[in-house]
């Protein structure tokens, strides 16, 4: 008897028995393939499948060469409705040799397309086979069982390989979570310390959907440092991240162990392999490039996103700042550190000053104990970093500055006075792991070669706009993320922060309420000059989170006495009678305010001052606005508003763009 016929035959008794599942065929599905080739195995390992693998993972010495997913013998695989059909539209993504079976159909799908289809039986008063067709599944079978990965050989295959295994990565994580109703397993210990420490409110599907980035993003680093094409793992990936990343390390600490759960190892495995397939470095060797305009990496991320999650690229869209917008304020910042505080190498400026330092011990009567310590002068934070995209650019604008003065002194400045100057502070994981990736990329580009153990970029996982050390844990995942707070928190209360940029984020409901944030927030909420509070029926807008990370940022640069505010954000605080507390204090801080409204706001239908269309330089509807505030040290207490100078730049986005370029 044929393999196609024994395997029938099994299928027939069992169907004859009545009490048969799609469970009951896993059987006869396993000893089918392995019927057709020895050498492979057909796993099933129902918590696996439980949490959302497919039935079958089909492997030859350990490499996977495809996968199957088996239904019921009544199912019709055409006919695919509701959850059935939302799998198959997963696994279609990231399961590039994939078979879907009902026990007598086969359908053979390459990367996403559906290849070949055959029928070995139909399900009349029982199961009938049609041997003229058993040929043609053999046939089907040994073809499927012969492929191998593929080489990867664009920027945008890959993205959509990597996007297709982190959707299946975010679904297991999430089931994982559900399923684990007592939360005692690890990932469900890391996800409470993730919402006691991070975001209070997110569900465990965002911070599946978040760990999933991260792991897809994680890899990607892994790989880029990879000197061994012909190898790679989840085992490697830990060893090959960079040291200047201690957080992301400790997290693959955990996806590279033995404490990995058994039901979410087949999918970290199968992500392995698909950068396994491919040259990272030669794909993304034209990032970092400064004679383009385009960022490389943005534009792969996007891909990414639209095949990885639509929705979110649309939301995120306001969080990726358009270059010219990140160049033209960067350009700013360096410029009026030259004209307005005398520093003539600007934000390559490497002065320094002695500042009081805690030391995060205390004296008998409980005070802190502080020592005197010297920083540099000019330090640079962005509080929502995201992916790095303005300190790349501080980055890019420094080094023509050091490197035409003394090109062998590049390597030593980045570390003694470069590092030492560049902050970022993010939420979110994938984006800070992004990020930190983003920097590591452009340093090397830049021929930046390490003179010993690099020192770790200032990057922390941190929420700008809280404040309190942390508490101590003993689960290893809150320790590490302890360790990023604590540090975030020391740069928060002792570096004396002149420069903060960026593109903060916009949310009118606003989920950050913590006390110390609503306190320094009172400030922008009183009548302007006195103390009298705010008569507003619906003081909603004043809560927005641009306007807390703009309070927060101000709040840096009065501590420290000096400094310089850059932000794209909202241009609802220029004119809004809500915001008239808030532009008071900014003019009673700083002494002088450059604004340069982009305008483009579609909400409010703006048109240029001769009636054309005005477009925003964001996807979006609210209008944007360009703010420099400049606060400088030698300013009396008592000292008149600031001078505000503002401009207005109307009509197509590329004029915009240009414009900013130029400008």
């Amino acid at each position: 008897m044929s393999a196609i016929g024994d395997y029938l035959s099994r299928i027939q008794t069992v169907a004859k028995s009545g009490k048969a599942t799609e469970h009951s065929y896993r059987s006869a599905i396993e000893s089918l393939f392995h019927a057709m080739d020895a050498s492979v195995m057909a796993l099933n390992e129902p918590k696996r499948v439980d949490c959302g693998a497919p039935d079958f993972i089909i492997q030859r010495r350990g490499i996977v060469i495809g996968h199957v997913e088996a239904k019921d013998l009544d199912v019709d695989l055409r006919g695919l409705k509701g959850v059935n059909k939302d799998q198959q539209e997963r696994y279609l993504k990231g399961l590039p040799n994939l078979i879907y079976t009902n026990g007598i159909d086969f359908e053979f799908f390459r990367d996403g397309a559906r290849m070949a289809a055959v029928s070995v039986a139909t399900l009349g008063k029982g199961v009938e086979p049609k041997p003229g067709n058993f040929e043609a599944l053999e046939n089907l079978l040994k073809d499927f069982l012969a492929q191998t990965p593929q080489s990867i050989t664009s920027p945008a295959e890959l993205a959509r390989r990597m996007a297709g295994k982190a959707v299946l990565i975010k679904d297991i994580f999430g089931n994982v979570l559900r399923a684990d109703k007592e939360f005692q397993s690890t990932l469900s210990g890391q996800y409470n310390v993730f919402k006691e420490q991070l975001i209070h409110d997110i569900t465990p599907e965002d911070f599946a959907d978040i760990y999933a980035e991260t792991i897809a993003y994680g890899m990607f680093a892994a790989r880029l440092h990879d000197t061994t094409l012909d190898t790679f793992s989840r085992q490697e990936a830990l060893e090959l991240l960079p040291k200047s990343n201690p957080f992301l390390r400790n997290l693959f600490g955990y996806i590279a162990g033995p404490d990995l759960d058994d039901r979410i190892k087949w999918i970290i495995d199968d992500l392995a392999e698909v950068f396994q397939a491919c040259d990272l470095g030669k794909l993304m060797s034209g990032f970092g490039r400064l004679t383009g305009r385009n960022d490389p990496f943005l534009h792969f991320y996007e891909t990414f996103l639209a095949a990885y999650n639509p929705a979110k690229r649309k939301a995120r869209g306001v969080w990726y700042t358009p270059e010219p917008v990140v160049n033209f304020i960067v350009r700013a910042v360096d410029e009026v550190l030259q004209t307005e505080f005398g520093l003539p190498d600007g934000l390559a400026d490497t002065s320094k000053v002695t500042v009081d330092w805690d030391t995060g011990q205390t004296d008998k009567k409980a005070k802190a104990v502080t020592i005197r310590k010297e920083v540099h002068r000019v330090q640079i934070l962005d509080p929502a970093v995201g992916t790095g995209t303005f300190l790349a650019e501080v980055v890019k604008q420094i080094a023509p500055k050091v490197k035409g003065v003394a090109e062998g002194m590049w390597s030593a400045y980045i570390e003694k006075d470069l590092i030492p100057r560049l902050h970022g502070f993010e939420l979110l994981m994938a984006s800070y792991a992004m990020c930190h990736m983003k920097l590591d990329m452009v340093l090397t580009e830049l021929g930046y070669k390490p003179t010993g153990a690099p020192p770790r970029l200032g990057v922390y996982l941190t929420n700008s706009l809280e404040e309190g050390e942390p508490a101590n844990y003993a689960l290893p995942f809150a320790q590490w993320l302890s360790n990023e707070v604590k540090q975030a928190n020391s740069i928060k209360r002792d570096m004396p922060i002149m420069v903060v940029i960026g593109n903060p984020p916009y949310s009118g409901e606003s989920a950050n309420k913590g006390d110390w944030i609503m306190r320094l927030m009172e400030a922008y909420k009183k009548e302007p000059g006195g103390k009298e509070k705010l008569k507003e029926r619906n003081p909603k807008w004043i809560n927005d989170d641009y306007v807390k990370f703009i309070r927060f940022s101000e709040h840096l640069i009065e501590k420290n006495g000096e400094g310089i505010l850059g932000f794209i954000s909202s241009h609802g605080y220029l004119d809004n009678p809500t915001f008239r507390g808030m532009r008071w204090h900014l003019m009673k801080t700083f002494d002088k305010i450059f604004v340069l409204d982009l305008h483009g706001n579609s909400n409010k239908k703006e048109k240029t001052p001769d009636g054309k269309s005005d477009k925003n330089v964001f996807d979006i509807l609210t209008g944007v606005a360009i703010v420099i505030a400049v606060k400088k040290g030698d300013s009396a207490k008592n000292k008149p508003l600031a001078e505000v100078v503002h401009r207005d730049l109307w009509g197509e986005r590329d004029a915009k763009y240009d414009a900013l370029w130029k400008g």
